[in-house]
């Protein structure tokens, strides 16, 4: 029997598969971060496809907590609305539909991929002044941020609460806390970009501190049947940074909160390192920490092989695999790995004529 295609309960919820599209920003939003027909197709294609978790792209929870003026959010009853035929589609397909919840922090307000400008994007092209936990920017080309005081810190808590309310209402069965990638929740964690010397940095005890509390609002937001996941940096890559043993640490501390998996990433707090970008390369990260932390953990990262991501599950390494560019190239990539696998793929009936 094939591990990749045995079930997985978190809480209340049972993934058909342990296959997951990984959050990938689409660039694709309406007007004010609404979504629209194309994370329609783009995530109902994933689902249909079989992937047994669907997650969305970062999802901001508050307006300036964007990427770029062209990501999604979920902040307003607005959102609420366009999020659910989204879901509707995804559920009715089998898998589980789960948002990512985020805050860009001061990699906010930059330009999309594809656009013919880099860096920050000014107030007049539809921009904003980001927030960071210092005022220090990413780099020079994008927009000097404003260090969060105590007011500002804790609305952000309450946002990432609210915003867990409103994945609820929209048909969301589970949800993921963004807390890698340079973003603020990673701002804060890593010594390379929270230089802060109040209570909210300092020590690896400060400098979880926000990541934590937003844990706990979000699992009280969510009740306690719907699982809470956490995708981390578990490493910065760079010397005198954020590290795996940190991340064992957090990973701990994250379960307690109420996280019922950690999903493994890596990098994006410092625009220099060096990474080891290779086949299953981030895979040692979540084996480490569901090892030494005894927490579930999701692998990413350069999975792309049916074998590939079965020994991953079935050698114990993680509980999950989360597929990036491979569900890119290739929607139907679950079906097409269980038949390999001596699964059962369950093609949809209007598909069943071509197999």
């Amino acid at each position: 029997m094939s591990s990749l295609f045995t079930p997985l309960a978190l809480r209340a919820v049972t993934l058909p598969n342990r296959v997951a599209l990984a959050p990938m920003c689409q660039y694709s939003a309406g007007p004010d971060g609404l979504p629209t027909d194309w994370h329609r197709v783009h995530l109902g294609s994933r689902a249909v496809g079989g992937a047994g978790l669907v997650l969305t792209e970062a999802t901001a929870v508050v307006p300036e907590g964007r990427i770029s003026p062209q990501d999604v959010g979920l902040w307003s009853d607005a959102h609420v609305d366009a999020w659910r035929p989204v879901t509707a589609f995804v559920a009715a397909q089998g898998a589980v539909p789960a948002a990512q919840l985020a805050h860009a922090g001061f990699k906010a307000s930059t330009y999309g991929p594809w656009a013919p400008r880099r860096g920050g994007v000014p107030d007049a092209d539809g921009g904003w002044t980001p927030v960071g936990p210092g005022a220090e920017p990413f780099v020079p080309d994008y927009r000097v941020p404003t260090a969060l005081d105590e007011a500002g810190i804790a609305a952000v808590v309450s946002a990432f609460a609210t915003a867990a309310g409103h994945a609820l209402d929209a048909g969301f069965a589970a949800v993921e806390i963004h807390a890698a990638h340079g973003y603020l929740l990673h701002e804060f964690l890593s010594p390379l970009t929270n230089h802060r010397a109040d209570g909210w940095g300092g020590d690896r005890a400060g400098r979880m501190r926000l990541t934590l509390q937003v844990a706990r609002a979000v699992r009280a937001a969510v009740g306690e049947r719907v699982p809470v996941l956490a995708r981390i940096s578990a490493t910065d890559w760079t010397e005198g940074g954020w590290t795996v043993e940190d991340s064992v640490v957090l990973a701990g501390e994250l379960a307690a909160a109420g996280v019922d998996l950690v999903d493994a990433s890596s990098g994006g707090a410092a625009p220099q390192a060096t990474i080891p970008v290779g086949p299953g390369y981030q895979v040692p990260l979540a084996a480490r920490i569901r090892r030494e932390a005894g927490v579930p953990t999701g692998a990413v990262g350069l999975i792309v092989e049916p074998e590939q991501a079965e020994q991953i599950v079935a050698g114990g390494e993680a509980d999950l695999v989360l597929l990036g560019r491979e569900l890119l190239r290739d929607p139907y990539w679950p079906r097409r790995a269980a038949a390999k696998l001596g699964a059962t793929p369950g093609w949809p009936a209007p598909y069943e004529r071509a197999f």
